[in-house]
C-alpha cells in the first residue's frame, strides 16, 4: 500500500513538473525555441531567461576571472557588479603579455588551471584557446536579449568569446621636436627620405600589422603591409619594445616620433603630461583591432556567475568604467564609447572576428620582413 501511494505521489509530481515545463516552453517565442533547439543540437548551452542565469549564479556565489583588463578598473568594476549581484563574490586577476598568455594556455592543456572561471584569449594564441571555452551560446543569447551584450562584440565563429575593448594605432610625437605638419599624413610617408636613419621608432611587437592586411578593399592588404614593413626596415629606424618605454622617450625629448603605438597608451600618458609635449595624429584608414577577448572556461567552477560578469564587462556601465580607468579603450561596438565617437566618419581598417585568427601570423610576417631586429638602437 505504501509503495502504491509513493508511486502515485511520484507520478503526480512528475505530471506537475511536465505541465510547468510545457507552460514554460509555450511561453517562449517560436524564434527563441528554434534558436535554443539549434544551439543544443550543436552542443551549446542556451538559456532562455536572464532570471534563470541569475538564479544559477546565485547558487554558485562567486567568480574568479583572469582578465586582460587593467587593474585600475578592478575596484570600480567589482563595486558596480556587486550593486547588481550582491550575492556573488568577485576576484579579478590581471594577465598581460604574450609570455603569460602562452604559459596559461599550456596550463589549460595540462588541465592544471581549473580554479579560474574566465580567461583572456590573447591575440597571439587566440585559436588555441577556442577548445577551452564553455559552450555557452553567448551570441544567440545576446541576439535574443537574454544577455545584454552587443552581438557585434561576440565572435560569430565560436559564439563564446566576447571582445570587451578595441585598439587603434597612432603615430606619437613630441611637439617641441617635430611640428604637426611634418608628421606623416599617410603610413607610406614614413618611407620618405627625410625619415631615414633613426628618425623615428618602431615597436617590434607589431600590433598595427595585425590590422593592415585585413583591408585590401581599402588599398592596403597583405602585400601592401609587407612592402611597408620592408620599407620601414630600410629606413633604419630605432627599434623599440614597449609602448610605455617609447612614450617616455618621446616625452623626455630623447626621440621625436613613433611610427605607431597604442592609442590608449598615449591617452593615459597625455593625462600625466601637463606641458602637453605628447601629441598624436590619426591616419586613415585607422588600423583597428579587437581586444580583451574573454570567455567562460569549460572547467569553470562558477560558469553562470562568470557569464554575468562577462555581460557586466560588456554592458554600458562596464564599458564606461573601462573607458575611464583603462582609459579610452572600450569597444568601438559600444555606442557610447570614446572610440566609437572618435572614429565616427573616419575610414577604418578593421581586423574583426572574420580575420582575427590571422593576427599572430600577420604580426610574425611583419617581424620577419623587419629582419628580426633587436631591441635598442
Amino acid at each position: 500500500m505504501i509503495r502504491f501511494i509513493a508511486l502515485v505521489t511520484f507520478f503526480a509530481v512528475l505530471g506537475s513538473w511536465l505541465e510547468a515545463y510545457d507552460a514554460s516552453a509555450a511561453s517562449l517565442s517560436p524564434a527563441l525555441q528554434e534558436t535554443k533547439r539549434n544551439a543544443e543540437v550543436k552542443g551549446f548551452v542556451f538559456e532562455t531567461s536572464h532570471d534563470e542565469i541569475v538564479t544559477k549564479a546565485k547558487k554558485e556565489g562567486r567568480v574568479k576571472a583572469l582578465t586582460g583588463l587593467d587593474p585600475e578598473t578592478f575596484p570600480h568594476m567589482i563595486e558596480s557588479f556587486k550593486r547588481k549581484y550582491p550575492f556573488i563574490d568577485v576576484e579579478l586577476v590581471e594577465i598581460q603579455g604574450p609570455d603569460a598568455a602562452q604559459r596559461f594556455v599550456m596550463e589549460l592543456k595540462a588541465r592544471t588551471a581549473q580554479k579560474w572561471d574566465t580567461a583572456n584569449a590573447a591575440t597571439e594564441f587566440y585559436a588555441e584557446y577556442a577548445e577551452f571555452a564553455k559552450k555557452f551560446d553567448v551570441l544567440g543569447m545576446a541576439e535574443h536579449g537574454v544577455l545584454g551584450i552587443s552581438p557585434k562584440m561576440i565572435d560569430p565563429k565560436y559564439r563564446t568569446n566576447v571582445s570587451l575593448t578595441s585598439g587603434i594605432s597612432v603615430p606619437v610625437y613630441n611637439k617641441n621636436l617635430i611640428s604637426e605638419d611634418r608628421v606623416p599624413d599617410k603610413w607610406e610617408d614614413f618611407l620618405k627620405p627625410e625619415f631615414k636613419g633613426k628618425k623615428f621608432m618602431v615597436d617590434i611587437r607589431t600590433h598595427v600589422f595585425a590590422a593592415f592586411p585585413a583591408c585590401p578593399e581599402q588599398g592596403l592588404g597583405r602585400e601592401w603591409a609587407l612592402k611597408l614593413a620592408r620599407g620601414l626596415r630600410d629606413q633604419e629606424p630605432i627599434w623599440m619594445r614597449g609602448n610605455s618605454r617609447a612614450i617616455q622617450a618621446i616625452r623626455s625629448g630623447e626621440h621625436a616620433l613613433h611610427f605607431a603605438t597604442h592609442y590608449q597608451s598615449i591617452a593615459r600618458a597625455m593625462q600625466k603630461d601637463p606641458a602637453s609635449m605628447l601629441q598624436f595624429k590619426i591616419i586613415e584608414p585607422v588600423p583597428l583591432r579587437l581586444g580583451n577577448t574573454e570567455m567562460v572556461l569549460n572547467t569553470a567552477p562558477h560558469p553562470y556567475a562568470a557569464l554575468l560578469l562577462l555581460e557586466h564587462f560588456a554592458s554600458p556601465e562596464g564599458q564606461e568604467i573601462i573607458d575611464k580607468y583603462y582609459p579610452r579603450i572600450a569597444s568601438v561596438f559600444s555606442p557610447a564609447s570614446h572610440l566609437s565617437k572618435l572614429l565616427k566618419g573616419k575610414k577604418h581598417c578593421v581586423n574583426g572576428f572574420d580575420t582575427f585568427h590571422e593576427s599572430a601570423n600577420w604580426m610574425a610576417m611583419a617581424v620577419e620582413a623587419f629582419g628580426f631586429p633587436k631591441e635598442g638602437k
